[in-house]
């Protein structure tokens, strides 16, 4: 497995907002009408929200998010890996650091929505792996056949 720098993202360079644009599109080509969370450029800016890039050398290997919900509570955002850089460990890293920094801002849970389906098993694997169990709908999200939530304690 590579090793990845993980640096966190003012999303102003050319690579990282083309991923995200990849990964905007990725989600609305996967998910049923009206059931992407993905959050845009502007919704990354937000200030409950820090957005990690991690690169190969100069080459951008993928990005994550982590959205404050409430001083407890962190919901895991925008995990995408560049098409380059698949199966080579970009997100179990970009996880890990995320999990790393909520903890350091002594939140109690991450929670993640996601998709059901093939475009989803890889991520959904890897969340499973880490510890994530399926749980119920969290903030604003509304269950339904195709959404599905992932739940982390991170202090038990």
């Amino acid at each position: 497995m590579s090793t990845f720098e993980i640096m966190e993202d003012d999303l102003t360079g050319e690579d990282t907002r083309a991923l995200l644009e990849y990964h905007l599109s990725g989600m609305r080509d996967d998910s049923p009408p009206g059931h992407s969370f993905a959050l845009d450029l502007a919704g990354l800016r937000s200030p409950d929200v820090t957005v990690w890039s991690a690169w190969d050398g100069r080459t951008l290997a993928g990005i994550g998010a982590l959205k404050q919900l409430d001083a407890g509570i962190g919901e895991i955002k925008s995990m995408r890996t560049a098409p380059t850089h698949l199966r080579r460990g970009v997100g179990a890293a970009l996880l890990e650091h995320i999990i790393k920094v909520a903890k350091e801002r002594r939140l109690n849970r991450l929670s993640l929505e996601t998709g059901t389906g093939d475009a989803f098993e890889a991520a959904l694997s890897m969340y499973r792996k880490r510890g994530f169990r399926k749980g119920s709908a969290f903030g604003d999200y509304v269950g339904s056949e195709f959404n599905q939530f992932l739940h982390l304690d991170l202090w038990s």
